[in-house]
Protein backbone atom coordinates (compact mmCIF):
# COMPACT_ATOMS: atom_id res chain seq x y z
CA UNK A 1 0.00 0.00 0.00
CA UNK A 2 1.16 3.55 -0.81
CA UNK A 3 1.36 5.69 2.88
CA UNK A 4 1.20 8.39 0.75
CA UNK A 5 -2.24 7.53 -0.15
CA UNK A 6 -3.50 6.78 3.66
CA UNK A 7 -1.88 9.74 4.63
CA UNK A 8 -4.06 11.89 2.39
CA UNK A 9 -7.05 10.46 3.22
CA UNK A 10 -6.06 10.98 7.10
CA UNK A 11 -5.12 14.59 6.74
CA UNK A 12 -8.80 15.14 4.92
CA UNK A 13 -10.70 13.01 7.37
CA UNK A 14 -8.77 15.18 10.22
CA UNK A 15 -9.63 18.55 8.30
CA UNK A 16 -13.45 17.57 7.88
CA UNK A 17 -12.90 17.93 11.61
CA UNK A 18 -11.44 21.37 11.88
CA UNK A 19 -8.07 20.24 12.59
CA UNK A 20 -5.50 23.10 11.38
CA UNK A 21 -3.08 20.55 10.08
CA UNK A 22 0.07 22.70 8.22
CA UNK A 23 2.86 21.92 10.96
CA UNK A 24 1.39 18.41 10.87
CA UNK A 25 1.36 17.64 7.36
CA UNK A 26 4.75 19.11 6.76
CA UNK A 27 6.39 16.21 9.26
CA UNK A 28 3.92 13.26 8.35
CA UNK A 29 4.80 13.96 4.53
CA UNK A 30 8.02 13.44 5.32
CA UNK A 31 7.74 10.32 7.53
CA UNK A 32 5.31 9.00 4.53
CA UNK A 33 8.20 9.84 2.43
CA UNK A 34 10.75 7.75 4.27
CA UNK A 35 8.47 4.64 4.79
CA UNK A 36 7.81 4.30 1.12
CA UNK A 37 11.08 4.98 0.00
CA UNK A 38 11.88 2.20 2.23
CA UNK A 39 9.36 -0.13 0.90
CA UNK A 40 8.15 -0.34 4.32
CA UNK A 41 4.45 -2.40 4.84
CA UNK A 42 3.53 -1.36 7.71
CA UNK A 43 4.12 1.22 10.45
CA UNK A 44 5.81 0.12 13.54
CA UNK A 45 8.11 1.50 16.88
CA UNK A 46 11.19 0.58 14.69
CA UNK A 47 10.33 2.19 11.55
CA UNK A 48 9.19 5.64 13.07
CA UNK A 49 12.55 5.56 15.31
CA UNK A 50 14.22 5.24 12.40
CA UNK A 51 13.07 8.19 10.36
CA UNK A 52 13.53 9.90 13.38
CA UNK A 53 17.35 9.18 13.35
CA UNK A 54 17.52 9.33 9.55
CA UNK A 55 16.37 13.35 10.53
CA UNK A 56 19.00 15.84 10.88
CA UNK A 57 19.36 17.08 14.75
CA UNK A 58 16.82 18.97 16.64
CA UNK A 59 15.24 20.04 20.26
CA UNK A 60 13.87 17.64 22.22
CA UNK A 61 10.66 19.29 21.56
CA UNK A 62 11.22 19.53 17.76
CA UNK A 63 11.82 15.48 18.11
CA UNK A 64 8.40 15.05 20.53
CA UNK A 65 6.61 16.79 17.80
CA UNK A 66 7.76 14.78 15.10
CA UNK A 67 7.12 11.77 17.33
CA UNK A 68 3.74 12.99 18.51
CA UNK A 69 2.59 12.84 14.60
CA UNK A 70 3.92 10.04 13.58
CA UNK A 71 2.42 8.37 16.69
CA UNK A 72 -1.19 9.53 15.74
CA UNK A 73 -1.15 8.49 12.00
CA UNK A 74 0.31 5.57 13.32
CA UNK A 75 -2.86 4.98 15.81
CA UNK A 76 -5.35 5.87 12.50
CA UNK A 77 -4.32 3.03 11.35
CA UNK A 78 -3.95 0.90 13.79
CA UNK A 79 -7.75 0.92 13.80
CA UNK A 80 -8.03 0.01 10.16
CA UNK A 81 -5.51 -3.32 10.37
CA UNK A 82 -4.32 -4.38 13.22
CA UNK A 83 -1.12 -5.16 11.83
CA UNK A 84 0.27 -1.52 12.28
CA UNK A 85 1.90 -1.08 15.39
CA UNK A 86 1.41 2.30 17.29
CA UNK A 87 4.12 2.87 19.57
CA UNK A 88 3.90 3.81 23.21
CA UNK A 89 3.45 7.48 24.74
CA UNK A 90 6.56 8.88 26.08
CA UNK A 91 8.86 7.50 24.18
CA UNK A 92 10.33 10.08 22.69
CA UNK A 93 9.88 12.11 25.88
CA UNK A 94 10.52 16.07 25.13
CA UNK A 95 9.07 19.09 26.70
CA UNK A 96 8.23 21.73 24.22
CA UNK A 97 10.03 24.81 24.53
CA UNK A 98 9.32 28.43 22.62
CA UNK A 99 11.57 29.80 20.99
CA UNK A 100 13.70 32.55 21.90
CA UNK A 101 12.03 34.98 18.80
CA UNK A 102 14.26 36.92 17.01
CA UNK A 103 13.62 40.37 16.73
CA UNK A 104 14.21 41.61 12.70
CA UNK A 105 15.55 45.14 12.59
CA UNK A 106 14.22 47.87 9.80
CA UNK A 107 16.51 47.24 7.53
CA UNK A 108 16.34 43.16 7.75
CA UNK A 109 12.69 43.50 6.94
CA UNK A 110 13.21 45.66 4.01
CA UNK A 111 16.26 43.80 2.66
CA UNK A 112 13.83 40.47 2.80
CA UNK A 113 11.14 41.81 1.08
CA UNK A 114 13.55 43.36 -2.03
CA UNK A 115 15.59 40.11 -1.83
CA UNK A 116 12.15 38.22 -2.53
CA UNK A 117 11.17 40.67 -5.21
CA UNK A 118 14.25 38.86 -6.76
CA UNK A 119 13.13 35.19 -6.62
CA UNK A 120 12.97 34.03 -10.20
CA UNK A 121 9.72 32.24 -11.78
CA UNK A 122 8.74 32.16 -15.11
CA UNK A 123 6.11 35.06 -15.21
CA UNK A 124 7.53 36.90 -12.08
CA UNK A 125 4.40 35.72 -9.94
CA UNK A 126 7.05 33.80 -7.43
CA UNK A 127 8.59 36.97 -6.32
CA UNK A 128 5.51 39.09 -6.12
CA UNK A 129 3.30 36.77 -3.91
CA UNK A 130 6.89 36.39 -1.65
CA UNK A 131 7.74 39.54 -0.89
CA UNK A 132 3.64 41.19 -0.60
CA UNK A 133 3.54 37.86 1.68
CA UNK A 134 6.62 38.57 4.17
CA UNK A 135 5.59 42.18 4.13
CA UNK A 136 2.50 41.31 5.19
CA UNK A 137 2.96 39.86 7.83
CA UNK A 138 5.70 42.11 9.14
CA UNK A 139 3.05 44.85 9.24
CA UNK A 140 0.39 43.16 10.88
CA UNK A 141 2.09 40.45 12.62
CA UNK A 142 -0.20 37.47 11.34
CA UNK A 143 0.48 33.60 11.20
CA UNK A 144 1.95 32.42 8.21
CA UNK A 145 -1.60 29.97 8.27
CA UNK A 146 -3.71 33.33 8.29
CA UNK A 147 -2.25 35.08 5.38
CA UNK A 148 -1.81 31.94 3.18
CA UNK A 149 -5.51 31.38 4.48
CA UNK A 150 -6.95 34.50 2.82
CA UNK A 151 -8.63 34.48 -0.13
CA UNK A 152 -9.53 37.76 -2.18
CA UNK A 153 -12.55 38.36 -0.93
CA UNK A 154 -11.46 38.74 2.37
CA UNK A 155 -9.90 42.25 1.68
CA UNK A 156 -12.80 44.93 1.76
CA UNK A 157 -10.64 47.93 0.46
CA UNK A 158 -12.85 50.18 0.57
CA UNK A 159 -13.69 50.37 4.36
CA UNK A 160 -9.56 48.82 4.98
CA UNK A 161 -10.41 45.63 6.77
CA UNK A 162 -9.07 42.61 6.45
CA UNK A 163 -10.79 39.60 7.58
CA UNK A 164 -8.83 36.55 8.91
CA UNK A 165 -11.09 33.13 8.58
CA UNK A 166 -7.96 30.72 9.08
CA UNK A 167 -7.12 32.09 13.00
CA UNK A 168 -6.00 29.56 15.93
CA UNK A 169 -8.83 27.55 16.95
CA UNK A 170 -11.08 28.23 14.37
CA UNK A 171 -11.58 32.22 15.43
CA UNK A 172 -12.00 34.95 13.04
CA UNK A 173 -11.57 38.20 13.20
CA UNK A 174 -11.82 41.35 11.36
CA UNK A 175 -7.79 43.82 11.48
CA UNK A 176 -8.30 47.50 10.14
CA UNK A 177 -5.49 48.02 8.11
CA UNK A 178 -3.30 51.17 6.81
CA UNK A 179 -3.75 53.01 3.54
CA UNK A 180 -0.78 51.88 2.35
CA UNK A 181 -0.94 48.70 3.24
CA UNK A 182 -4.51 48.43 1.39
CA UNK A 183 -2.78 49.91 -1.45
CA UNK A 184 -0.05 47.19 -1.54
CA UNK A 185 -2.88 44.42 -1.52
CA UNK A 186 -5.04 45.88 -4.05
CA UNK A 187 -2.00 46.48 -6.37
CA UNK A 188 -0.69 42.79 -5.71
CA UNK A 189 -4.15 41.70 -6.30
CA UNK A 190 -4.19 43.60 -9.77
CA UNK A 191 -0.96 42.41 -11.04
CA UNK A 192 -1.54 38.49 -9.80
CA UNK A 193 -4.84 38.46 -11.93
CA UNK A 194 -3.22 40.08 -14.76
CA UNK A 195 -0.13 37.57 -15.16
CA UNK A 196 -2.82 34.76 -14.39
CA UNK A 197 -5.42 35.87 -16.88
CA UNK A 198 -8.10 35.23 -14.07
CA UNK A 199 -9.07 35.75 -10.74
CA UNK A 200 -7.94 32.89 -8.42
CA UNK A 201 -9.87 31.78 -5.10
CA UNK A 202 -6.67 32.01 -3.15
CA UNK A 203 -4.89 35.34 -2.58
CA UNK A 204 -1.41 34.45 -2.27
CA UNK A 205 -0.43 31.98 -5.36
CA UNK A 206 1.98 30.32 -7.14
CA UNK A 207 2.98 30.74 -10.82
CA UNK A 208 0.28 28.30 -11.73
CA UNK A 209 -2.76 29.73 -9.39
CA UNK A 210 -2.65 27.36 -6.65
CA UNK A 211 -3.12 28.59 -3.02
CA UNK A 212 0.98 29.11 -1.88
CA UNK A 213 1.13 26.10 0.51
CA UNK A 214 3.17 26.67 4.79
CA UNK A 215 6.10 24.47 2.61
CA UNK A 216 6.78 26.89 -0.26
CA UNK A 217 6.25 29.87 2.16
CA UNK A 218 8.88 28.73 4.57
CA UNK A 219 11.42 27.47 2.09
CA UNK A 220 10.94 30.87 -0.11
CA UNK A 221 11.59 33.03 3.25
CA UNK A 222 14.34 30.95 4.08
CA UNK A 223 15.99 30.83 0.85
CA UNK A 224 16.43 34.99 0.84
CA UNK A 225 17.77 34.77 4.42
CA UNK A 226 20.24 32.60 3.04
CA UNK A 227 21.00 34.86 0.16
CA UNK A 228 20.95 38.25 2.54
CA UNK A 229 23.03 36.32 5.15
CA UNK A 230 20.78 35.76 8.06
CA UNK A 231 20.79 32.21 7.44
CA UNK A 232 24.00 29.83 6.51
CA UNK A 233 24.03 29.10 2.61
CA UNK A 234 22.98 24.84 2.41
CA UNK A 235 23.51 22.03 -0.09
CA UNK A 236 20.15 20.54 -1.53
CA UNK A 237 17.68 22.76 -1.08
CA UNK A 238 18.09 22.70 3.10
CA UNK A 239 16.70 25.58 4.95
CA UNK A 240 19.01 25.68 7.26
CA UNK A 241 19.17 27.09 10.91
CA UNK A 242 18.09 31.00 11.46
CA UNK A 243 15.49 33.92 11.75
CA UNK A 244 11.98 32.16 11.05
CA UNK A 245 9.60 33.57 9.28
CA UNK A 246 7.53 33.61 12.20
CA UNK A 247 9.98 36.46 14.10
CA UNK A 248 8.15 38.76 11.51
CA UNK A 249 5.11 38.08 13.79
CA UNK A 250 7.32 38.13 16.82
CA UNK A 251 8.82 41.48 15.80
CA UNK A 252 5.35 43.17 15.15
CA UNK A 253 4.18 42.04 18.78
CA UNK A 254 7.66 43.60 20.38
CA UNK A 255 7.63 46.71 18.91
CA UNK A 256 4.36 47.26 19.15
CA UNK A 257 4.98 46.73 23.08
CA UNK A 258 8.18 48.87 23.06
CA UNK A 259 6.42 51.61 21.38
CA UNK A 260 3.98 51.29 24.14
CA UNK A 261 6.21 52.32 27.22
CA UNK A 262 8.17 54.79 25.41
CA UNK A 263 5.20 57.13 25.13
CA UNK A 264 4.02 56.29 28.21
CA UNK A 265 0.13 54.15 27.54
CA UNK A 266 -1.35 52.06 29.71
CA UNK A 267 0.37 48.84 29.02
CA UNK A 268 -2.17 46.96 30.61
CA UNK A 269 -5.38 48.60 28.63
CA UNK A 270 -3.14 48.32 25.48
CA UNK A 271 -2.14 44.56 25.72
CA UNK A 272 -5.70 43.75 26.00
CA UNK A 273 -5.96 45.27 22.07
CA UNK A 274 -2.94 43.67 21.09
CA UNK A 275 -3.88 39.69 22.43
CA UNK A 276 -7.08 40.42 20.44
CA UNK A 277 -5.38 41.67 17.00
CA UNK A 278 -2.71 38.81 17.45
CA UNK A 279 -5.77 35.87 18.23
CA UNK A 280 -3.91 34.81 21.13
CA UNK A 281 -6.28 32.86 23.20
CA UNK A 282 -5.17 34.80 26.40
CA UNK A 283 -3.65 37.79 27.69
CA UNK A 284 -0.95 35.86 28.94
CA UNK A 285 0.07 34.25 25.76
CA UNK A 286 0.76 38.02 24.83
CA UNK A 287 2.74 39.12 28.02
CA UNK A 288 4.99 36.27 27.37
CA UNK A 289 7.44 38.43 25.23
CA UNK A 290 7.86 40.25 28.45
CA UNK A 291 10.25 37.40 29.45
CA UNK A 292 11.22 36.56 25.75
CA UNK A 293 12.58 40.07 25.29
CA UNK A 294 15.39 41.53 27.61
CA UNK A 295 14.65 45.07 26.30
CA UNK A 296 10.55 44.95 27.04
CA UNK A 297 12.04 43.10 30.74
CA UNK A 298 13.90 46.27 31.41
CA UNK A 299 11.03 48.79 30.62
CA UNK A 300 8.82 46.89 31.93
CA UNK A 301 10.48 46.74 35.05
CA UNK A 302 11.33 50.22 35.14
CA UNK A 303 7.74 51.02 35.18
CA UNK A 304 6.76 48.58 38.30
CA UNK A 305 9.87 50.58 39.74
CA UNK A 306 8.43 54.12 38.46
CA UNK A 307 4.85 53.56 40.20
CA UNK A 308 6.26 51.97 43.07
CA UNK A 309 8.37 55.34 43.92
CA UNK A 310 5.75 57.20 43.50
CA UNK A 311 3.08 55.46 45.57
CA UNK A 312 5.74 55.37 48.49
CA UNK A 313 6.12 59.01 48.18
CA UNK A 314 2.14 60.28 48.41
Amino acid sequence: MSFLAEMDRYLTIRRQLGANLSTDERILRRFVTFADNGGAQYVSASLIMRWLESLPSASPGTRATRFRVARQFAEWLHGMDSRHEAPPRGLVPGRVQRVHPYIYSDAEIVAIIDQARTLPSVYGLRGLTCSTLFGLIAVTGLRISEALGLDPHDLDAESGVLRIRQGKLGKERLLPLAPSVVERLESYGRERDRLLGRRPEAFFVTCEGRRLGDCGARYNFAHVCQQIGLRQPQLHLRHGRGPRIHDLRHTFAVRTMLSWYRSGKDVGREMIKLTTWLGHAHPAHTYWYLEAVPELLELASARITGVAAEVETR
